[in-house]
């Protein structure tokens, strides 16, 4: 098939949204730590939103929790398509897993560290609001 044959019968965009979407959705379901990492993204914008992040905190925020959340898809298309490849267990379909869990990993730290950077200095004042009282 060649290049004018293809661009015919393309499909409409909607129709790779809706693709996209499933892709979500899919991995939403089936993926223990995408949920995980929902979750802390839900409890990053809570406490994102609760102490009124400044707008560049808010965009180190976003790339921390999209770029985790990628990650996470794309380790998942990984190791689906690893399984496909391969029924065996194979070192290298073993390593090319490892290196896409490991790459998850990585963001995942870097995420946290983030998260740590913009929200430690709020919880060290409110502890310190909480707690000075009781001290004298």
């Amino acid at each position: 098939m060649g290049l004018q044959e293809k661009s015919k019968t393309s499909r409409p965009l909607y129709k790779s949204f809706m693709f996209a979407f499933q892709g979500i959705k899919g991995v939403v379901k089936s993926e223990r730590n995408m949920k995980i990492h929902l979750a802390a993204a839900c409890a990053v914008l809570f406490f994102g939103w609760y102490f009124s992040v400044s707008r560049l905190e808010w965009l180190f925020l976003l790339v921390a929790i999209s770029g985790t959340i990628t990650l996470e898809m794309v380790n998942s298309a990984i190791e689906r398509t690893v399984d496909l490849i391969t029924g065996d267990i194979h070192p290298l379909a073993k390593q090319a897993k490892d290196i896409a869990a490991g790459a998850v990993l990585v963001y995942a730290v870097f995420s946290v560290l983030t998260g740590l950077i913009i929200f430690l200095p709020r919880l060290f004042g409110i502890m310190y609001y909480v707690i000075s009282p009781l001290l004298r």
